[in-house]
Order: structure tokens, then C-alpha cells, then sequence
């Protein structure tokens, strides 16, 4: 085989040929390709029949050339680079063959040799069968040993069992993480474990016995008792309350939903940022879900606010929030109706519910739609009066709107659609032009003198024997000869001595179906027949009568029955 290998060899002289050959080649492709650039154009068809296609084709032939030459005994020759490229690497091809066999053949000989070795020691090792026997059951019973037991630290903490865990680094870092959390969740920098409780031993311990860090770390905390792990509930930022069940918080706050959902609700939810927060909070907020539901069903502490408006009065506030006029008063020292102000800010609960539910809800229903009013001027009447001469029929329309609901109580209504049913029917009014009296009633109400009201319209125990249990009016004291005012413009009908009135005035507020009362005065300074307007002074403040001390007794009737002042005075 090797005077074969002989046979093919390339001489030195022809493989430097080859060589000088391919780089020329090399030079003469860079020259041509300088001196014809359009073959940088894409070709993708050209360039795979000049790059793969014929190179391959070009291969295959000088192989079957080279298999043939070889097969006749002939050196070859060519001059193509390809053909150049492949006889050389053919005629080197029989010595790397021959480098390759003799490495191999040298190693296999080292390893045969190496193997020689150790059986021939073990061939001369003589061991007695009991002595084998008795160190492999040694080695087993150790290899046994070590994977049940190892060297682990056990900790006691005010006397009481942690765990074991696997050294004294690990209760460090227990300890560590402990106080670190401990600190954060109580806002206490100084906080530290108290050592003294704290005690360690170490000793060869099972291994199923040895627990994690992080569960040493639980139950130190858990034993310590300042510092819970749990689920907290946070009401627009301040913990309420917590609990060690997951998805427990969720489960209740969709309840308390519940029984403000309807079947038109389309979107619900809390007033209040409300979060469920993961992690350690102070032990002292842990509790069960019962107590959870009770606190976030009730109120806290805080205040909510009415701002008064034009009209207001502290009777008809008290009534639109469903509280006592006594009870109002309480919680506004100082505030009466008659200083009352728009622009006031009343406090009408100091109690605040810790959620509010917001329901919004989609309502279809027919609405009316106002009529417009057209006037026609009349001298006949005064300016500011008033009279239907056509009657306006409203319009209907369809409406589509969102309505919220805050615990239960309607707070916005935002119409989505409106469709026009019926147009309104325009009402045609006679609008007076004549300039209007000074005494000629406006309409409204001011107050008739200034003081505390000592007793309001209603039911009422009797003070002096004599008076009645049912208090037709509203009791303004104030000290003797306080002036009294007319509480609107129009004609006085009565004055003088009445019975248990005392000195009374009656005003009729003429076309208004309204007459004033005004009792138990010192003195009067108008006449039956007078008229007089809005504001004028009319009498003094006394205690004539059946009266228990300076005041006025304001009393208003209505075709006739007496009704409540305060529906009437601003």
C-alpha cells in the first residue's frame, strides 16, 4: 500500500507549481473583477448556474477523471482550479491517512498496556472473603448514616421549640430577616429580638427533621406574635383589617356589593381606592372574617358636610338628611335659622360608613319634555304678576341614562340617549307691566325680628298652664323691645289686644293665601288698614299674653291653617 501511496505523491516541485498557479489565479479574478463591475449586478439565476450549478457539475466530472486516472495508473494533470484544488488535497490525502492510523495504533497499545497493569495487581491482591465482606457493609452502613443524618442546630425560643435547622448561619439569618420585617411593618427602628429567649444547640439530628430558613423565620414570628403574614385590606390607604386566608377579602367585598346590584347594573364598584395588599402587617389587625364584615359595615370616625344654599333652613336641612333638628344643632353649636347664610358649611354627621358602593345603572323610561312659555304683556296687572292666558302641554321623549346610585341614594343621572316622542305645546302667559306697590307682597319671606328660636311648630310639652300642646307657630326670644319686622309686604288686618296673643298684629299678604302672625308684643306702630311693605319696622318684642318671657310668636296660615314658618323663611 505505501509504494502505492509512493506512486501518488505529488513531487515538492509540482505542489509549489499548484500553489503559485491558485494564487495567481487569485489576482487575475481580482483584476477582472475591477475591470468588469456590472457583474455586481443581481443576477439570482445567472449567478446559481455560474456558482453552484456548473462548479458542482465541473466537480463531479474531474472526479470521475481522477477515480478513472487512478484506476489506469495514471499521475494527473489539469488545469482547472477546481481540478488543481482537488489533486492536491488527493495526493496528500494517502499520508494524512497513514499519520491517522499510526496515532490511533499508538494509543490503542498505551491503553491495552494500562489494563495489563490493574488486573495484575488485583491478580496478586489477596483479601480474605470475610475481611471484603465486612469493609463493604462498613461502607454501606456509613453511606446509610449519612443519608438519614446530618449535623443540624436546633432552636428554642421563650422556651419553645422552632425547628432544627442546617447550622448557626442560618438561625442568623432568620433572626435577621425576622427583626428587619418586624421593624418595617411596626414603623420601629429600634426593634430588636430579646437574645436572653433565645437559645441554640447543635447536634447530629435527622435529616427529614430540617426545616428551611424561611420556615424557622414563620415560626419565630409567629411565635414572637408582633407581626402577622396575610392578606390586608387598605381603605384609600389605611389598613382595616387582615386576615391569613387568601382570597377570602375578595370574596367579601363582592358580597357587600351584592345587595346594591340590580338587574339593570352595569358597572360597580367602591367610592374609596380599595386594595388587597400581601404581606406582614401588625398582629394587632388579624381577625376572622365575621368581625371584617362588621367593621367595614359600620362607620369611622370623620364628618361629612352640607354647604347651605339660598332658601335653606336648618328644619328643612334637618329633614332632607333624615336627622333631628336637635340633633343638627348639636353638631353646629352657635347656628341658627335666622343666621343662616348661603355659602355655610354645616356638619351633618361625624360618623362616615368605611366603604360606599357606586351602582350605576341603565334605565329606559318617558320623560317630559318642558314647554317653552311665551308672554304678553298686560297694564292690567302689576310687574311680577303673572297669569295663564294658553296652557303648554310638555313634550315626551324616550330616555336611555346612566343613574348612580351611592349606597343606595341617587347622586348623577347622565342621559345616553333621547328620542323625541311628542314635541311640547308653547304656553302663552299675561306678564303684568304696571309698577308694583312698595307694599305689595313679593312672594317671599324674610325673617320678622333676630334671636334664638326657643320653640318650634309642632308638638310640644306645655310650659305654663294655659298654652297649648300644639304649638301653631315658631318662638323667636330676644330682649325686651327687640324690633319686629313685616315678613313681606301687604295689608294689616288686625291690631291689638288678643287674648292669650297679647298685643297682636295679622298681616294678609294679599293674593297669596297667606297671613302673618305676630304675638305677645310690647308695642304696636301700625293700624288695621294700613299697608305696608316688606321690612317695615311694626312693632317691639314683649311678654304680653301667655308668655314666659320676652320673645315673638311668628305664626303663618295658609287659606286659613296654620303651617310651618320655617317652609316659608330663608
Amino acid at each position: 500500500m505505501s509504494e502505492d501511496l509512493k506512486k501518488h505523491e505529488i513531487e515538492p516541485e509540482v505542489r509549489q507549481s499548484i500553489w503559485s498557479k491558485w494564487k495567481q489565479n487569485l489576482k487575475d479574478w481580482v483584476w477582472y473583477m475591477g475591470e468588469h463591475p456590472h457583474w455586481y449586478d443581481i443576477n439570482i439565476q445567472g449567478a446559481v448556474k455560474r456558482w453552484v450549478i456548473y462548479p458542482i457539475r465541473d466537480l463531479i466530472r474531474h472526479i470521475k477523471q481522477l477515480a478513472h486516472d487512478d484506476k489506469h495508473s495514471r499521475k494527473p494533470e489539469t488545469d482547472s482550479r477546481i481540478g488543481q484544488l482537488l489533486l492536491f488535497f488527493w495526493g496528500n490525502a494517502p499520508h494524512v491517512a497513514s499519520k491517522t492510523a499510526e496515532r490511533l495504533d499508538l494509543r490503542r497499545k498505551r491503553a491495552a498496556k494500562a489494563d495489563s497493569q490493574r488486573r495484575s495487581f488485583f491478580e496478586h491482591l489477596q483479601i480474605h472473603p470475610a475481611a471484603f465482606l465486612g469493609g463493604a457493609m462498613s461502607i454501606a452502613a456509613v453511606a446509610v448514616l449519612l443519608s438519614l443524618y446530618t449535623l443540624g442546630t436546633t432552636t428554642t425560643y421563650n422556651g419553645v421549640e422552632l425547628g432544627t435547622v442546617s447550622g448557626g448561619k442560618a438561625v442568623s439569618a432568620a433572626v435577621a430577616n425576622v427583626e428587619e420585617i418586624t421593624r418595617a411593618t411596626l414603623q420601629d427602628t429600634s426593634y430588636t429580638i430579646d437574645e436572653k429567649l433565645l437559645t441554640t444547640k447543635t447536634g447530629v439530628v435527622s435529616r427529614a427533621d430540617v426545616a428551611s430558613t424561611e420556615e424557622l423565620q414563620q415560626s419565630l414570628s409567629d411565635e414572637i406574635g408582633l407581626v402577622s403574614y396575610g392578606y390586608a385590606l387598605y381603605v384609600d390607604d389605611e389598613l382595616v383589617a387582615a386576615t391569613p386566608f387568601a382570597g377570602a377579602l375578595e370574596e367579601l367585598l363582592e358580597q357587600l356589593k351584592v345587595g346594591y346590584r340590580t338587574a339593570n347594573t352595569v358597572e360597580i364598584s367602591f367610592v374609596e381606592k380599595v386594595e388587597i395588599r400581601e404581606g406582614y402587617v401588625d398582629s394587632a389587625y388579624m381577625m376572622n372574617l365575621g368581625n371584617i364584615a362588621e367593621i367595614i359595615n359600620t362607620t369611622k370616625t370623620g364628618a361629612t358636610y352640607y354647604t347651605v344654599k339660598s332658601g335653606d333652613s336648618l328644619y328643612g336641612i334637618a329633614d332632607d338628611f333624615g336627622i333631628t333638628l336637635s340633633a343638627l344643632l348639636a353638631m353646629n353649636p352657635g347656628y341658627q335659622s335666622s343666621r343662616l347664610y348661603p355659602g355655610d358649611v354645616l356638619t351633618m354627621s361625624t360618623a362616615i360608613p368605611y366603604l360606599t358602593v357606586l351602582n350605576v345603572e341603565r334605565q329606559n323610561y318617558v320623560k317630559d319634555v318642558p314647554y317653552p312659555i311665551d308672554y304678553q304683556d298686560d297694564s292690567g296687572m302689576y310687574e311680577g304678576d303673572y297669569r295663564v292666558l294658553s296652557p303648554g302641554v310638555p313634550g315626551k321623549a324616550d330616555i336611555t341614562a346612566n343613574v348612580s346610585f351611592v349606597n343606595g341614594v341617587e347622586t348623577a343621572r347622565e342621559v345616553v340617549a333621547s328620542v323625541t316622542l311628542r314635541q311640547p305645546v308653547n304656553e302663552l302667559q299675561a306678564r303684568g307691566t304696571t309698577p308694583r306697590p312698595s307694599w305689595y307682597p313679593t312672594g317671599s319671606f324674610r325673617w320678622p325680628t333676630s334671636g334664638v328660636i326657643t320653640s318650634y311648630f309642632g308638638y310640644r310639652d306645655e310650659p305654663i298652664a294655659g298654652a297649648s300642646s300644639n304649638h301653631g307657630a315658631l318662638d323667636i326670644a330676644n330682649s325686651h323691645g327687640t324690633p319686629i319686622y313685616a315678613a313681606d309686604g301687604g295689608e294689616v288686618i288686625y291690631a291689638g289686644w288678643n287674648g292669650g296673643y297679647g298685643y297682636l298684629i295679622k298681616i294678609d299678604h294679599v293674593n297669596t293665601g297667606l297671613v302673618t302672625y305676630y304675638a305677645h308684643c310690647s308695642e304696636l306702630y301700625v293700624s288695621v288698614g294700613d299697608r305696608v311693605y316688606k321690612g317695615e319696622h311694626i312693632a317691639a318684642m314683649g311678654s304680653t299674653g301667655l308668655s314666659t318671657g320676652s320673645h315673638l310668636h311668628f305664626g303663618v296660615q295658609l287659606h286659613g291653617t296654620f303651617v310651618d314658618p320655617l317652609d316659608y323663611l330663608p
